[in-house]
């Protein structure tokens, strides 16, 4: 089974608060994009690994490439105006894999255990989505009024979301459209059936300076533990 990741990393993104791109933000002594990629890599050093960049932050990243002496093979492929639009550009780079996961490069604490669960799950069942429970009280707006709901049936969805590589593609021939959220937004307009798996706490999103305190004591605790090899 060959298998590829894509690993979108957007623009500066304002909730961040800095020039500095989000994903070129350093915890632990290493950008946070780095982060990302290693963990594939070292789950699977074969993985053909490919990031999407705006083209105005590819020459930061090969600076930053040249002074962390990051040698881990990838393929820079600039991005769209949307993540849509950046996956688009990024597919036709990974055809010749049977899998291809697609993962936000600033959820630099992916576990290797639910890498091993996205592949394993898209061989199964074609597309694997992870999702994990709501824990807090959850109010929808309807008639301008916030009423009520049930927690049980709120879910939060994460990457990686994995799937096989030409169900995928076919996918993203799809016009864009603005409820296209996530990968499997887009399959399932395609008519493509999900499939879920287990999501993690641990694998947080990093969009705001709050996220960046957390990812920072995460770092400390996560990083002598053998599903984290990344922060080693």
């Amino acid at each position: 089974m060959k298998k590829a990741v894509i690993i979108t990393a957007g623009g500066i993104g304002s909730r961040m608060k800095q020039n500095t791109p989000k994903q070129f933000i350093e915890i632990g002594s290493i950008p946070i994009l780095m982060l990302s990629i290693k963990a594939f890599f070292l789950f699977d050093n074969d993985n053909k690994i490919v990031i999407t960049l705006p083209l105005h932050a590819i020459p930061e990243w090969e600076d930053l490439v040249k002074k962390h002496d990051f040698d881990i093979p990838h393929q820079i492929v600039v991005g769209g105006e949307t993540r849509f639009h950046s996956i688009q550009n990024a597919l036709p780079h990974v055809q010749d894999s049977d899998f291809v996961a697609i993962h936000d490069g600033v959820r630099p604490f992916v576990s290797q255990e639910m890498i091993k669960n996205a592949f394993i799950t898209a061989r199964n069942f074609d597309a694997a989505i992870p999702v994990l429970p709501v824990t807090d009280s959850i109010r929808i707006m309807k008639d301008d009024q916030l009423s009520g709901f049930d927690r049980n049936l709120v879910y939060s969805v994460q990457t990686p979301q994995c799937f096989r590589t030409d169900k995928i593609t076919e996918a993203y021939q799809l016009d864009y459209k603005n409820n296209f959220t996530d990968d499997g937004s887009v399959y399932e307009n395609s008519g493509g059936k999900l499939h879920f798996y287990s999501g993690i706490p641990e694998n947080i999103k990093v969009t705001q300076p709050i996220d960046l305190a957390v990812a920072t004591a995460m770092v400390e605790y996560l990083k002598n533990s053998e599903l984290y090899p990344q922060l080693g």
